[in-house]
């Protein structure tokens, strides 16, 4: 009797614990509490997310170097070598020369640009003497990846110009890109036309080169940091991401001037810049109501690589207009661009550093 006693009290001992474990996994505030957690857990990485990164609408934000070499070099398949990236089709076969690095070994990250120092041109013509009597530019030792066109908008700003080429040059032989600089000026008696001088710029550049890129910058913006790759992708780029006029911060999610970058296909496509601003503002807004027009996306890389110095100067005068262009400037984009456009060319000169164009109508 004692025996079976003793098993009845260790079954019914099991039978509880058994119970217990059972009225845990089937109670409905097990699941609920489970929930939660996982709930919880999700916002706090979305929040970790969206500190690091930041999009709206038609953009995105390139938050890292690897997503950064993704979308520089479409489907290239590659691999890690000594600590740079590298294709695997790099190998050299007869006269043909291998491509070069997808980050180039010669990056030297932030570099604080030099403004105050007197320019010697005598000095700076003998230190980027690779540089061609055309403006041109290519890498010695292997095959560029992207072949650029830097565009200058221009009205006489030559102490700007001066201390622009003097930064701008070793910044891109560090990239390794086979490039040419090309500063657009305008008749003096007709007020000054950032768009329509891009456009003209992409045309002009166009006649001479088979350029991948090109990339459309203001004579007053230095970069900071060379990891700020200057190549174009299959989406185009807003790429002075970080002004130290604006504390370093975007001014508004929309923008597009300053510094941007876009292949031939993506500036056909949305038929360049419109040629109605004249005066300062509005052009680089209406260029991102065209690219949000054509369903087309806005890329921008990491604030702390997207730096750029703006040099000192006085204000123009804003184009009063502007605000009724944008808001009317989708009707008319078929009309008016860089398809449109007509122009003739009062003055061409191949400097050793740049080439130098100034139109009229």
């Amino acid at each position: 009797m004692i025996k079976q006693n003793d098993n009845l009290k260790y079954e019914v001992f099991v039978t509880d614990q058994v119970s217990l474990c059972r009225r845990l996994f089937t109670s409905p505030r097990f699941y609920v509490v489970f929930l939660v957690v996982q709930v919880a857990i999700i916002a706090l990485v979305i929040s970790m997310w969206d500190s690091d990164s930041y999009s709206t609408g038609q953009m995105v934000v390139i938050t890292d170097r690897q997503m950064q070499e993704v979308l520089f070099n479409g489907t290239e398949q590659h691999f890690y070598f000594t600590g740079y990236l590298w294709d695997t089709t790099n190998t050299t076969d007869g006269a043909h020369i291998s491509k070069c690095p997808i980050i180039s070994p010669y990056l030297v990250g932030y570099r604080k640009p030099v403004i105050n120092e007197r320019i010697v041109w005598e000095e700076v013509l003998e230190k980027y003497k690779a540089v061609r009597c055309d403006s041109h530019f290519q890498p010695s030792n292997c095959k560029a990846r992207q072949k650029v066109a830097l565009i200058v908008p221009f009205r006489d700003r030559y102490a700007h110009l001066e201390v622009f080429l003097r930064h701008i040059h070793p910044f891109l032989m560090r990239q390794q890109l086979d490039y040419g600089i090309y500063v657009i000026d305008l008749d003096d008696k007709i007020k000054f036309n950032r768009g329509l001088l891009l456009n003209v710029g992409f045309i002009e550049a166009s006649k001479e080169y088979d350029y991948d890129c090109y990339i459309f910058h203001d004579v007053d913006l230095l970069p900071e940091n060379d990891k700020n790759l200057y190549r174009c992708s299959d989406q185009p780029r807003h790429m002075s991401v970080a002004v130290d006029k604006f504390a370093y911060k975007l001014p508004y999610a929309a923008i597009f001037g300053g510094v941007s970058a876009m292949t031939k296909d993506q500036i056909l496509f949305v038929n360049g810049f419109s040629n109605k601003f004249s005066g300062w503002g509005g052009e680089d807004d209406d260029m991102f109501n065209r690219l949000k027009h054509h369903n087309m996306t806005v890329m921008r890389s990491m604030d702390d690589v997207s730096m750029y110095k703006m040099l000192k100067h006085k204000q123009s005068d804003p184009n009063p207009q502007r605000f009724k262009l944008i808001k009317t400037g989708m009707k008319r984009v078929k009309e008016d661009g860089v398809k449109n456009l007509q122009y003739k060319i009062m003055k061409k000169t191949e400097f050793p550093l740049y080439t130098y164009i100034k139109i009229t109508f």
